[in-house]
């Protein structure tokens, strides 16, 4: 049965290669998926092609909204 997630994704992001300046936030997804599983790997993919020099992601399902 296929659910309707809430998925936070906590983003970080260098500005430069040689500059320890970074930029933080935060991207919120609804996915529709099977498990919390699919819709975890699911956001993190789609955040990475957000934010393609993204360094660290944090991804969190935060709530079943159907």
């Amino acid at each position: 049965m296929v659910h309707t997630y809430e998925v936070l994704v906590d983003i970080k992001e260098y500005l430069a290669l040689n500059d320890n300046t970074s930029r933080y936030g935060t991207k919120r997804y609804e996915i529709d998926a099977e498990s919390r599983k699919i819709a975890t790997d699911t956001a993190r993919t789609l955040a990475r092609n957000d934010y393609p020099k993204c360094t660290e992601y944090d991804v969190r399902v935060t709530r079943l909204l159907k």
